[in-house]
């Protein structure tokens, strides 16, 4: 068959749930990959990353814990850990979730996807036959995206590391130089210093995590150097070298200075998956991201029934925000393909993605963890919000101080004075992870203030952080 109501370019976890959506719904759908089906997520980014991270984290607390730190101080089983990522990466082999689609329903045809005007695609096949596929409804453009490399000299030739090679590495570099300070450049540092590499961490900027609050970067900064990594600050790469295919690799900074590691990872942003799908056929530029409403339908596409949603419309760049718009936007088409004349579109409706500039959360899994929710302080002051910041020591928890020896850690609360409810909340130290849920109810629910103080968090638990920030915001 090659009439769908619904065509999903990318079969990671946004294409996956947009089509899952839309069939449910009573629409035929297909999807088309070039790759693997279960996309970068599971492959190369939050799985495979995860699973290096949590034998470090979990050895980092039992460090911390009386009785088992003498248990736990010797080097951590590096191929265990290694094999332990393979096992999550699932030996980068998607038969399993390929099985998945077929058991609901939904059509995989594997190959390059390119829009060919209006409504349809045509796929070039691994064996180089070319099939076209139309859909009666919506395509939705879920290709997600790629690591951002700088224009410099040497780079291309010298093999760096992005994000798919620093989660799926064989083998533990003897000395790895990550240049960046965002999420994948800290986590990444954490996990192979922990496994063993002498890190090099190399940021433009004065701190780490700066779209977060900034003492989540100090807290991590400070525990990446207490781990023995190397961080330099107010730095830039100029040029890389690797003379020798199978040796070092240097790196000249702005300064002159130079740096040589084995491996050098650029963890510098993040680009979209659209330069060679045929955008140009429907009248937008390819390589760009593609801008779109609440409802995920892009703009400027006559007859609205192209979509983007996931990373390639560059809204919230998160795995769990991709999966929540396709879950939307699979709403929006299915609403559309049976006539409904309205669609829910006020804020927090059926039919839009609020979420995205509201309450997107998002964890870093670091020691120590950071975790957010809505907007930070400098954020709802520039967007005109009259707030009160409450800031506490998460050590001065009763549960926080059970939980490891030495915990270290800050909660932070955006407080909206004119509406009296959270707009954001940033925590940050051991297993703040888990308190992040409570956090994003708060904001997306828009719970009262007053309502929040009857929302009795349980003792000795490190979420009676809640009760220590409501006091304070009390007086």
């Amino acid at each position: 068959m090659d009439t769908y109501d619904v065509i999903v370019l990318g079969a990671g976890p946004v294409g996956e749930n947009l089509a899952d959506r839309a069939h449910a719904a009573g629409l035929s759908a297909v999807v088309v990959e070039s790759e693997l089906v279960g996309g970068e997520c599971s492959y190369w980014a939050c799985m495979p990353s995860k699973a290096l991270l949590r034998p470090v984290i979990a050895r980092a607390d039992a460090r911390r814990t009386p009785g088992l730190r003498e248990a736990v101080a010797g080097p951590l089983d590096a191929p265990a850990v290694l094999a332990h990522r393979d096992a999550f990466a699932s030996h980068w082999k998607d038969e399993g979730q390929a099985r998945w689609l077929d058991s609901v329903g939904i059509d995989l045809v594997r190959g390059h996807g390119r829009l060919d005007g209006p409504r349809r695609v045509t796929v070039t096949t691994p064996d180089g036959q070319r099939r076209t596929l139309t859909a009666r409804h919506a395509v939705a453009v879920c290709t997600g995206s790629r690591a951002a490399l700088p224009d410099l000299p040497g780079l291309a030739d010298a093999k760096p590391w992005t994000s798919r090679e620093a989660t799926s590495a064989a083998a533990v570099p003897g000395r790895l130089a990550v240049v960046g300070g965002g999420v994948v450049a800290v986590e990444m540092a954490t996990a192979w210093r922990a496994l063993g590499s002498a890190v090099t961490l190399l940021v433009r900027g004065d701190g780490l995590l700066p779209r977060m609050e900034p003492f989540a970067g100090r807290l991590v900064a400070d525990a990446l150097t207490e781990a023995g990594a190397d961080l330099r600050f107010g730095t830039s790469v100029t040029e890389v070298r690797r003379a020798d295919p199978a040796g070092p690799v240097t790196l000249t900074l702005a300064d002159g200075a130079t740096v040589e590691a084995d491996e050098v990872l650029f963890a510098t942003g993040r680009a979209p998956r659209t330069d060679d799908l045929g955008l140009e056929t429907v009248g937008l530029t390819p390589g760009t991201w593609l801008e779109v409403d609440d409802t995920c339908q892009v703009q400027d596409v006559p007859g609205g029934w192209l979509y983007a949603v996931g990373d390639s419309n560059h809204r919230a760049l998160l795995t769990h925000q991709g999966k929540y718009q396709a879950r939307i936007a699979g709403a929006v088409i299915a609403a559309r393909a049976q006539g409904l004349p309205l669609l829910e579109t006020d804020p927090w409706g059926a039919h839009v993605a609020t979420a995205d500039r509201a309450g997107a959360p998002q964890v870093v899994f670091t020691d120590p963890e950071v975790a957010a929710v809505g907007l930070t302080a400098a954020e709802a002051e520039r967007a005109g919000h009259r707030i009160r910041v409450i800031d506490h020591d998460l050590a001065q928890v009763a549960g926080a101080s059970l939980y490891v020896d030495g915990y270290r850690g800050q909660a932070r609360l955006i407080v909206d004075e004119d509406r009296g409810h959270v707009i954001g909340a940033t925590f940050a130290g051991p297993a703040v992870g888990e308190l992040l849920h409570s956090a994003t109810l708060a904001v997306v629910a828009e719970i009262p203030i007053e309502r929040l103080w009857h929302a009795v968090p349980a003792y000795p638990t490190v979420s009676e952080v809640w009760l220590r920030l409501l006091e304070s915001y009390r007086g």
